[in-house]
């Protein structure tokens, strides 16, 4: 089966005291859905049409593992408390077996 990740691209973060009771709640909510965190935060450089922005990438051993995390109670809380604290690009994309 393919993997899953999850990508997210910060284009601003209005509130950074959500962002960080966000962090609080979905890192706890990722590990229990299987999710690794591979990449956050860190140096970006971007080409094209990139903007250098704040960058996150998870792994899960499969795409349906990805999506159901994103489903779960407990990132939907997450989800609760970043509100509109951030403006933010995520999606949820099935890698190459």
């Amino acid at each position: 089966m393919a993997k899953g990740y999850w990508v997210s691209v910060y284009h601003t973060i209005s509130d950074p005291e959500k962002l960080a009771a966000y962090n609080e709640l979905a890192g706890p909510a990722v590990r229990s859905g299987g999710g690794r965190v591979l990449a956050r935060g860190g140096r970006v450089v971007a080409h094209d049409a990139g903007i250098a922005e704040r960058s996150v990438l998870i792994e899960f051993d499969t795409f349906e593992q990805a999506v159901a995390a994103r489903e779960s109670a407990a990132y939907q809380e997450a989800l609760v408390a970043l509100s509109d604290g951030v403006e933010r690009d995520f999606r949820i994309i099935e890698g190459i077996d």
